[in-house]
C-alpha cells in the first residue's frame, strides 16, 4: 500500500476513487475547473398530487360507504372522484408541474376510484346474491379497468388524441355507479335488478378493453373565445343536471357509453380505418 501511494505521489497510477473514503461521496467534482455537482431533486409537486390524493380518497370513501350500505354516498363519491381526476392533469399543465411520479400516481388512484370501487359498490348493492356469477362480473369489471389503464399508459404516444381506445375508466365507473345511484334514488332494491346490474357491469368492463373509439374531447380548445350561446348552453346544462343529478348524469353516460359503437359503425360504413392507433403522420390522408 505504501508503494502504491508513492506511485500516486510521483504521478504514476492514480489512486482509485472507490478507495478515497468520504471524499468520493462529497458534492465537489473531481475534474479540474468543475464546481459543485448539484444533486437531482427527489421532491414531488404538491398541487396536482393533492387533487390526485383527493380523488383516491373519494374512491376509498366509496368502498367504505358501500360496506355500510350507503350506496347513494358511495356513488356520489365516485362522481366527485371523476371531477377531481379531470382537474389534476390540467392543474399540472397550467402550473408546469408535470412529472412521471404524478402520472404513475394518477394511474394508481384511477385503479382504486374507477376500477375497484365501482366493482365493489355494485357487488355489495346487487351482485352479492348471485353467488359466483355476481363476483365474477365484478372481477371482469375490475380487471378490465386495470387492463384499460395499463394499455392507456403504454399506447399514449401512438393513439389518435381525438379518441380513447375503448371506454375510458371514469366513464365506465359513471355508468356502473350512476345506475346504482339512480336505482337507489328510485327506491329499487338491488336484488330486484341483479341481472340488469350484471349486464351493465359486464358491458362496462368488456367495453373498456375493446378497440372501439370513444371521442375524447381533447381537440376542444377552451382558451379560444366562443359565441355567447355556448356559455348559455353550459348554464342550461348545469341547471338540468342540478334538477335531478342521478337521472341526468346516468342518461348522459349511457349515451356516451353507446356513442363509441356508433362511431365504430359509422367509420366502417364510410370505409375509414377502424383502428385509432396512428401508424402514419397525423395530418396525412390515412391518419383517420
Amino acid at each position: 500500500m505504501a508503494t502504491f501511494r508513492r506511485r500516486k505521489a510521483k504521478g504514476g497510477i492514480p489512486f482509485p476513487k472507490s478507495l478515497r473514503g468520504p471524499k468520493a461521496y462529497s458534492a465537489q467534482s473531481d475534474e479540474p475547473g468543475q464546481g459543485v455537482v448539484r444533486r437531482r431533486s427527489r421532491g414531488i409537486y404538491l398541487l396536482p398530487n393533492a387533487f390526485t390524493t383527493a380523488a383516491l380518497f373519494c374512491g376509498f370513501y366509496a368502498i367504505v360507504m358501500a360496506m355500510n350500505l350507503k350506496f347513494d354516498y358511495a356513488s356520489i363519491a365516485i362522481f366527485v372522484a371523476m371531477v377531481l381526476d379531470s382537474l389534476d392533469g390540467r392543474v399540472a399543465r397550467m402550473t408546469n408541474t408535470q412529472s412521471e411520479f404524478g402520472a404513475q400516481y394518477d394511474s394508481l388512484s384511477d385503479m382504486v376510484s374507477f376500477g375497484a370501487a365501482p366493482a365493489l359498490v355494485v357487488y355489495e348493492w346487487s351482485l352479492r346474491g348471485m353467488g359466483k356469477l355476481g363476483w365474477l362480473a365484478a372481477f371482469v369489471y375490475c380487471v378490465g379497468g386495470a387492463l384499460r389503464l395499463a394499455r392507456f399508459n403504454t399506447n399514449i404516444a401512438v393513439v389518435d388524441k381525438r379518441y380513447f381506445q375503448g371506454l375510458p375508466s371514469p366513464a365506465a365507473a359513471a355508468l356502473v355507479a350512476g345506475f346504482v345511484w339512480l336505482m337507489d334514488d328510485l327506491r329499487f332494491a338491488g336484488t330486484d335488478l341483479s341481472w340488469t346490474a350484471w349486464a351493465i357491469t359486464l358491458y362496462a368492463g368488456i367495453t373498456m378493453v375493446t378497440n372501439v373509439p370513444f371521442y375524447s374531447f381533447k381537440d376542444l380548445n377552451f382558451r379560444k373565445p366562443v359565441p355567447f350561446i355556448a356559455a348559455l348552453l353550459v348554464v342550461v346544462l348545469l341547471v338540468v343536471i342540478s334538477s335531478d343529478p342521478s337521472k341526468v348524469l346516468f342518461g348522459l353516460f349511457v349515451l356516451y357509453g353507446l356513442s363509441g359503437y356508433a362511431i365504430y359503425i359509422w367509420r366502417r360504413v364510410k370505409g375509414k380505418p377502424v383502428s385509432i392507433v396512428q401508424t402514419e403522420d397525423e395530418h396525412g390522408d390515412d391518419s383517420r
